[in-house]
C-alpha cells in the first residue's frame, strides 16, 4: 500500500481547487495541503488572487495560483498543461468554482440562466475532461464535484443554480460509471449550509435584536442546531481526495448538518 498505510495521507500528490481564493475552496485547499499535496488554484480576478497568495502564505502553505475562466476550455486545458509541467500531472481534482443569481424564475432571462449554468455545470465538466487523460495515463484520480443541497431539494428563487447542481450530481455518477475501472473516482461534497464572509448577512441580527429569519429557518431544519464552517468540509474533502475511499464512486456526501435527514420541528 502507498504513504506507508496512511490511507489518509496526500503526499506526493498534486491537487488543483477550482475558485479557491477565499472560502469553501481556501479551506478545502488548505486541508488537501495539511494532508500533504502540493495546491494549484484558480481565479478570475487579480485582486483575489494576490489577496489569496497572501492568505495562504500566511498559513505556510505554498500554492500555485492562476488567473483563469474555468468556462473557457482553451484556458483550462493551458492551466491544467502548465500544472503538470511544473506540478506533476493533477492527481486530485475539486470543482468547486460557482455562482448563485437569487431572482424569481419567472424574472430571470435566460441569459443569467445560461450564465449559471455554464459556471456551475458546464466547467465543472470542461476541468474534469482537462485532467482524465492524465489520470487515465497513470490508472489512478480523484474528482471532487462540489455539489449542494439544491442537488437535492428545491427553493425559491435559485431555479438555474438547483438544476446545475441537480446537473452536477448527474455528471458525478457519470464520470464515476464511464470511468471507474480505470481507477478514477468521482464523488461529490454538498454542502449544508456554511458560515462564511458571503452568508454572514443572513446570519446578522435584526435592528431589534432578534436573529435574521433566514439564519432562524435554517437552525430549525438543521439538527445539529447550528451553521456549518468551511473546517466542516476538511475530514470529508480529505476522505474523497485519498486512498481511504479507493472503492466510494459516484456517492454524493451530504455535509449538512443533519438537513436532509430531518423533517423539522413540529409547528
Amino acid at each position: 500500500m502507498e504513504n506507508n498505510g496512511n490511507l489518509f495521507s496526500l503526499e506526493g500528490k498534486v491537487a488543483l481547487v477550482t475558485g479557491a481564493a477565499y472560502g469553501i475552496g481556501m479551506a478545502m485547499a488548505e486541508a488537501l495541503a495539511r494532508a500533504g499535496a502540493r495546491i494549484a488554484f484558480n481565479c478570475r480576478k487579480q485582486e483575489h488572487m494576490d489577496a489569496a497568495l497572501a492568505a495562504y502564505k500566511e498559513k505556510g502553505i505554498q500554492a500555485k495560483g492562476y488567473i483563469c475562466d474555468v468556462t473557457d476550455e482553451p484556458a483550462v486545458q493551458a492551466m491544467v498543461a502548465d500544472i503538470a509541467a511544473t506540478l506533476g500531472p493533477v492527481d486530485i481534482l475539486v470543482n468547486n468554482a460557482g455562482i448563485i443569481k437569487r431572482i424569481p424564475m419567472h424574472e430571470m432571462a435566460a441569459e443569467e440562466f445560461r450564465q449559471v449554468v455554464d459556471i456551475d455545470l458546464t466547467a465543472p465538466f470542461i476541468v474534469a475532461k482537462a485532467v482524465l487523460p492524465g489520470m487515465i495515463a497513470k490508472g489512478r484520480g480523484k474528482i471532487i464535484n462540489v455539489c449542494s443541497m439544491m442537488s437535492e431539494l428545491g427553493r425559491e428563487t435559485v431555479s438555474a443554480y438547483a438544476a446545475a447542481k441537480g446537473g452536477l450530481k448527474m455528471l458525478t455518477r457519470n464520470i464515476a460509471s464511464e470511468y471507474g475501472a480505470l481507477g478514477i473516482q468521482c464523488n461529490g461534497i454538498g454542502p449544508g449550509y456554511i458560515a462564511t464572509p458571503q452568508t454572514a448577512p443572513l446570519r446578522e441580527p435584526q435592528p431589534d435584536g432578534s436573529r435574521h429569519p433566514f439564519d432562524f429557518f435554517i437552525i430549525a431544519k438543521t439538527p445539529a442546531g447550528r451553521w456549518g464552517t468551511p473546517e466542516d468540509l476538511a475530514g470529508p474533502t480529505v476522505f474523497l481526495a485519498s486512498e481511504a475511499s479507493d472503492f466510494v464512486n459516484g456517492h454524493i456526501l451530504y455535509v449538512d448538518g443533519g438537513i436532509l435527514a430531518y423533517i423539522g420541528k413540529q409547528p
